[in-house]
């Protein structure tokens, strides 16, 4: 194959990032989408047709985009609690013969929990489709960058790393489901701690090494509920997402950080910290990330971006995120982030799937690294709530569910 027809399920916020990402992907047009929501979907493919991504249009169901002909590949970007749902569908219509998909690649995280990402990888096992694991972060061009200079010239002369720290931070998420711990499948830590996980234990390996070459030992967790929970915030919740949404008898965590220690195929024990925030207070999204050595470091922060503008009270308007994600104020000096798709990764995290797809390259990331991440999250999570340091894998870790996940949890 020389071109690559891609559908799409999921048409929210995440799924418009890849969209505007694919503006710098070639060989692949975005030829379908479907959602439950039919006016999204149609949404979603008018804006894809703006970006002159493809020739996209909305389909009535999964089983019509997967069995269309034009379509070769899945990215999979709907809700958690839809994940197995999802798959299942696409696996069934390719059994009884009527899809011929290359490839499904889906978002972090491949589940909620570990029994979930199993069978998710199973379905697509027994169909023999290549797969690959979405996590911007690793393709982020700053993250990249800094990884290849670190590797090639301190960790050449001076020795290997032994220190990672990750982050991602910010007010809270767009979509009510994100915030119900029994639909997302927990908090801040499975919503985005796949992120700070990968990132560190990718910073800690070897460049053209697996990250099978870094072997996680022991993990520990913490969670807290620091903003969410307080009763004018419990009401601000509701109001702005819902009365569903009832942190005073269902909250999630919004804070979490892990320490995870690592061991390499050298013996050597190196060590990865995360946090995740849904409770930070700044411009907008923070993304960060250090690395350090016996005789160097990295550093990197999405909100130094070298771009600042400034409004002063007599500027005022709609509230809206054109300067940073999650932007949270419209005066004073504000940190801009052009093209995050790029800053963030979606471009070329995109374009090495779709490669990989078209038989062009090994793959970085497949649904076996998507399992491992969440072996990890549902490991911080028995952390937490056990108040211990557990090895890994911890027993157990198979059928695991957090507490958050149960709506049984108590900050």
């Amino acid at each position: 194959m020389s071109r690559l027809g891609v559908g799409f399920i999921g048409s929210g916020f995440n799924a418009r990032f890849h969209m505007q990402g694919w503006v710098g992907v070639r060989d692949a047009d975005i030829l379908g989408v479907w959602s439950p929501d039919e006016k999204g979907a149609k949404s979603a493919a008018a804006y894809c047709r703006q970006l002159h991504v493809g020739e996209c249009k909305a389909y009535r169901n999964i089983e019509q985009m997967v069995a269309d002909p034009a379509i070769d590949a899945i990215w999979l970007c709907g809700p958690n609690h839809a994940r197995v749902e999802n798959v299942e569908a696409i696996v069934d219509v390719i059994k009884r013969g009527k899809g011929q998909l290359k490839g499904i690649a889906c978002e972090k995280p491949l589940a909620r929990n570990v029994a979930e990402a199993k069978r998710v990888k199973q379905l697509v096992d027994s169909v023999g489709l290549k797969t690959g694991y979405l996590e911007n972060q690793l393709f982020a061009p700053h993250v990249e960058a800094g990884k290849k200079l670190i590797w090639a010239r301190g960790a050449a002369t001076t020795g290997r790393p032994y220190l990672a720290r990750a982050a991602e931070e910010h007010s809270g998420p767009h979509s009510p489901w994100f915030w119900m711990g029994q639909l997302q499948g927990g908090g801040v830590l499975n919503d985005m701690m796949c992120h700070s996980a990968l990132v560190v234990r990718h910073l800690l390996t070897r460049p053209g090494e697996p990250l099978s070459s870094v072997k996680p030992v022991k993990v520990t967790g913490h969670i807290a509920s620091l903003k969410w929970s307080r009763p004018a915030y419990v009401k601000k919740l509701k109001q702005s997402m819902g009365p569903q949404v009832n942190y005073a008898k269902a909250p999630s965590e919004d804070f979490a950080s892990v320490m995870i220690e690592f061991e390499t195929a050298e013996g050597h024990r190196v060590i990865g910290e995360a946090s995740t925030s849904w409770s930070f207070v700044g411009a907008g999204l923070r993304l960060s990330a250090e690395l350090l050595g016996p005789e160097y470091s990295m550093k990197w922060n999405s909100l130094d971006s070298g771009l600042q503008l400034f409004f002063s009270r007599e500027v005022t308007g709609r509230a809206g995120e054109d300067l940073v994600e999650k932007q949270n104020a419209e005066q004073g000096v504000m940190p801009v982030v052009p093209q995050e798709y790029i800053a963030y990764g979606y471009t070329d995290e995109d374009r090495h799937f779709v490669n990989v797809f078209l038989g062009r390259e090994e793959p970085l990331l497949t649904f076996e690294d998507g399992l491992d991440v969440v072996k990890m999250l549902m490991t911080a999570y028995q952390s937490a709530e056990s108040g211990k340091t557990l090895a890994f894998p911890p027993r157990g870790i198979e059928t695991f569910k957090p507490q958050v996940a149960q709506g049984t949890w108590k900050p």
